[in-house]
């Protein structure tokens, strides 16, 4: 590596940046560069990147967290959409010779290719400041589709955040902390204020981490039933469990209380008071009499 390396979460560096290649900003792609050295510490720590890993980064910005996974890992691969910011990152991570910086959308892009020709095929460590507009989407994409992942540590709005970890009868809790939960464990590392990002959003933040479990955390019969009955139950939130999956699942009202029955589950309760084993156990009824 040559030279000096300045470090790229200072204002006045961010500042210079933009100014030297006439940046704008873009609130459409959620452009919120992270300007806070302790706060890019706690993310390395909570990834706890050792010197083998590599790492996918969605979203690299100016290169601010970048830099300190280059110097933490083995090998980094940034995943950029930003056409403007690539001759900024050939520039911000030109000393780091491990290092490549993808043109492209996450969400299209093949990841479990990318996985095996960029980083030998081996279990990876995804750590990003998201977009906030597609947060939910990037984080599904990658638990969806049972990557070679070992953790995903993001910095994302603290509401969602707290949506990911909310457990039954809290007011976050939905669909999403559910759909998390059945892929990985989750992890409030550290909340963010708004001061620590140039330029500053209008929500406070949180770093999370999902530690990815190797396997579902339950067995279900039938993934696709399971998250129909998910969705389902919090569609419509105010309703009872047996209106709400009536609703939701064609079936008809009769076979739904023939199977919460069997599920052993009270057709007046509502979806936020289920755990994710209470609703495996309807799904794979639901699954039963589908089948037979």
């Amino acid at each position: 590596m040559k030279g000096e390396n300045k470090r790229l979460y200072s204002p006045a560096v961010v500042k210079e940046i933009i100014e030297k290649h006439s940046f704008r900003f873009s609130k459409s792609l959620g452009q919120n560069f992270l300007i806070d050295g302790n706060i890019i510490d706690r993310i390395i720590e909570g990834a706890n990147i050792e010197h083998d890993d590599g790492i996918i980064e969605v979203g690299p910005g100016i290169g601010t967290l970048t830099q300190k996974l280059c110097e933490s890992a083995e090998r980094v691969v940034a995943i950029e959409l930003d056409n403007n910011l690539l001759p900024i990152l050939e520039e911000t991570l030109g000393n780091y010779n491990n290092i490549e910086v993808v043109h492209g959308d996450v969400l299209k892009v093949n990841l479990n290719q990318l996985i095996k020709e960029k980083l030998d095929g081996k279990k990876v460590k995804v750590v990003a400041n998201l977009p906030y507009y597609i947060t939910t989407p990037i984080i599904m994409k990658l638990l969806e589709e049972k990557l070679n992942i070992d953790k995903i540590v993001v910095m994302v709005q603290k509401e969602v955040a707290l949506r990911m970890k909310a457990t039954p009868g809290n007011k976050d809790y939905g669909a999403l902390s559910i759909a998390v939960q059945y892929y990985s464990k989750p992890e409030i590392i550290v909340d963010v204020p708004k001061n620590v990002f140039m330029p500053r959003p209008n929500v406070d933040s949180a770093v999370i981490m999902l530690d990815v479990y190797d396997e579902p955390v339950i067995k279900v019969k039938d993934e696709k039933i399971f998250f129909n009955v998910v969705k389902a139950a919090f569609g419509k939130r105010r309703k009872t469990l047996l209106n709400a999956l009536a609703g939701g699942i064609d079936l008809g009202k009769e076979k739904i209380e023939e199977v919460l029955k069997r599920s052993e589950i009270e057709p007046v309760r509502r979806g936020e008071t289920l755990s994710i084993i209470e609703f495996a156990r309807i799904a794979d009824e639901i699954y039963e009499v589908m089948n037979n």
